[in-house]
């Protein structure tokens, strides 16, 4: 018997209020399905998918089901760079969770459709799926198409700084500004809205060849038409979300994301859904699969190409058959088929010859976008997991987007307590190279864990500074960063780590080759690992926890619960309960 017809059953108003939603009597002993979106007029990645979701909707009635519809609007992280609004965006992915959640329990359904594009709408539901677990379907939004002169929105950070420092005018700054965003769909980049498609379709939960499908090429809309037979079929089997988010499912995704060097929040995000299935991930997880998957995808901000041509390529299929010799080929998935057998439905069915139409008048070809696994982007995958006196229990850097000169590299660092202080410096010239800017306390119990992408992206735009410093921070970074960037630093400021003791001039080796994050010298001299240590007990007898920042509202609830951001970030009830009784 479906789980809502035990429902019906059991409440009698259950019937009386459907009917007045709109539903029709012969709706109701169909299989029920919670159709959840991110629809709103936030941004460009949510503000096309109320197309895609009446598109689901009526492929699930089309099947034999009935769709009701449920939001839950994320933020735009773009929107939020630069000021104390992108404190709110990686607790904006705990409370689109909680709000699912509670929509799909509180009246459950027989199965579900999610559909979502961007940063934190794509965790939030992964994260909703695994409570919920019942039979589901993910359906990417889609990516969006590039501006002319292939500009991506991630430059107009980099143009930004560029205007301050007079180096270009206003009116080409305006031009940058008003074409970057030509149509709707996640940013044209590997950010973490395209990272996360990919993530969803390598978890095995949305139709093979969705992820970054171009809006403009209407190719997420025809996954939205499949979107209710693959539901209905799932419920059939009673083939549940955690049948198909399998431990095998996420070394499958974790593999793609070293393919496609893919954006570090994913260290927050896959460990978060994983916790919520009570599989653990750890970042040596991470650093295990990077060291073995090359990667392969020539896609900005590490490659060379907007995102949109990364599906001409062939998407997230095409990387699979790259190194189909790792993947678990039997992991389920959300057409009730294998992986392996999903790759065979795809080569068959033309799938990669109408993608690679797309290239036609470009000059390019497949091989100028996924390379060969013999001759990749780089032999190893794009992120290392970092430990050390500095990093305790770690710290996260993309390392296909940093200099060769710089992956091993000591430096002196220069302490800032707020992103806004740091950048400051660094657009008027205080700044110079062999400098390590740190900025702290912006970890989760700090101040939410905000990224620093337009810090980023002021060092990004100076050739001398972005070739010879490093930015390393307890905060995040956006998967459009670029250069020596190290982030997630654990413990973080807030919790007494060491980042919080580093003090001016303090020496500090990042080893991306050997994985090591140390502070190595005191006040510009070089010191033993015991004199080092010597040195911080005594500045950690010193130390003053900050009073917190938030301690009301949704800021409030996240910066108190978080765990750290190296364990995914999430909320945990149980280890703020644990705190309280500590103190």
């Amino acid at each position: 018997m479906l789980e809502s017809q035990k429902i019906r059953a059991i409440s009698p108003e259950w019937d009386s209020l459907r009917l007045g939603s709109g539903w029709a009597l012969e709706d109701l002993p169909k299989p029920q399905i919670f159709l959840g979106s991110a629809f709103g007029d936030s941004h460009p990645g949510s503000a096309h998918l109320d197309g895609l979701v009446e598109e689901a909707r009526a492929s699930v009635a089309a099947a034999g089901g009935f769709a009701a519809r449920y939001y839950a609007t994320d933020i735009c992280d773009g929107q939020t760079q630069g000021y104390d609004g992108m404190n709110y965006s990686l607790a904006s992915r705990e409370f689109i969770a909680c709000l699912f959640e509670i929509q799909a329990q509180a009246t459950p359904f027989d199965g579900a459709v999610f559909v979502a594009s961007c940063d934190k709408s794509i965790p939030g539901s992964l994260i909703a799926i695994a409570r919920i677990d019942v039979p589901t379907v993910f359906l990417p939004g889609g990516a969006m198409k590039m501006g002319p002169g292939m500009l991506t929105l991630n430059m107009v950070g980099t143009y930004s700084a560029m205007l301050k420092r007079q180096e270009i005018t206003a009116e080409e700054f305006a031009f940058y500004q008003q074409n970057a965003c030509p149509t709707c769909g996640a940013c044209q980049f590997m950010g973490t809205a395209n990272t996360m498609q990919a993530m969803a379709e390598a978890l095995g939960l949305a139709l093979p060849g969705s992820a970054v499908a171009p809006v403009f090429a209407g190719g997420p809309m025809g996954y939205a038409g499949k979107s209710g037979a693959a539901v209905l079929g799932l419920v059939g089997k009673n083939i549940r979300a955690s049948d198909v988010m399998t431990e095998k499912a996420f070394e499958n995704a974790i593999m793609v994301h070293a393919a496609i060097a893919g954006s570090t929040n994913a260290l927050l995000h896959l460990p978060a859904v994983a916790h919520a299935l009570n599989i653990e991930i750890t970042p040596e997880t991470f650093d295990r699969v990077n060291r073995a998957i090359p990667y392969i995808l020539n896609i900005k901000p590490s490659g060379a190409y907007p995102a949109e041509f990364f599906w001409y390529a062939g998407g997230v299929p095409a990387i699979m058959e790259e190194i189909r010799e790792w993947l678990h080929l039997d992991a389920v998935t959300a057409t009730g088929k294998t992986l392996g057998e999903n790759l065979e439905d795809i080569a068959r069915g033309g799938f990669y010859d109408d993608c690679e139409r797309l290239f036609d008048g470009t000059g390019l070809g497949k091989r100028d976008i996924i390379l060969a696994r013999e001759a990749p982007m780089q032999k190893e995958g794009a992120i290392a997991a970092l430990r050390g006196n500095l990093a305790e229990g770690g710290a996260v850097v993309k390392h296909s987007a940093v200099p060769k000169a710089l992956r091993r590299a000591t430096l002196s660092a220069r302490p800032f307590d707020s992103e806004e202080e740091a950048m400051d410096a660094i657009l008027h010239g205080a700044i110079k190279p062999g400098d390590a800017v740190i900025i702290r306390y912006e970890g989760p119990k700090g101040s939410g864990m905000p990224e620093m992408f337009l810090t980023t992206e002021a060092i990004a735009s100076d050739e001398a500074l972005a070739a010879s410093i490093a930015l390393i921070t307890d905060g995040r970074f956006s998967g459009a960063t670029r250069g020596l960037c190290v982030g997630h630093v654990s413990p973080e400021a807030a919790e007494g780590g060491s980042i919080a003791l580093l003090e001016e001039g303090d020496l500090i080796l990042v080893d991306i080759p050997g994985r090591r994050l140390d502070i190595v010298g005191i006040a510009g001299e070089p010191k033993t690992a015991e004199e080092v240590g010597s040195v911080l007990a005594a500045r950690r007898e010193g130390f003053v926890k900050p009073a917190p920042r938030y301690t009301e509202g949704a800021l409030g609830i996240f910066t108190n619960l978080a765990v750290s951001a190296m364990e995914g970030g999430y909320i945990s009830v149980k280890r703020g309960l644990e705190g309280q009784g500590d103190g």
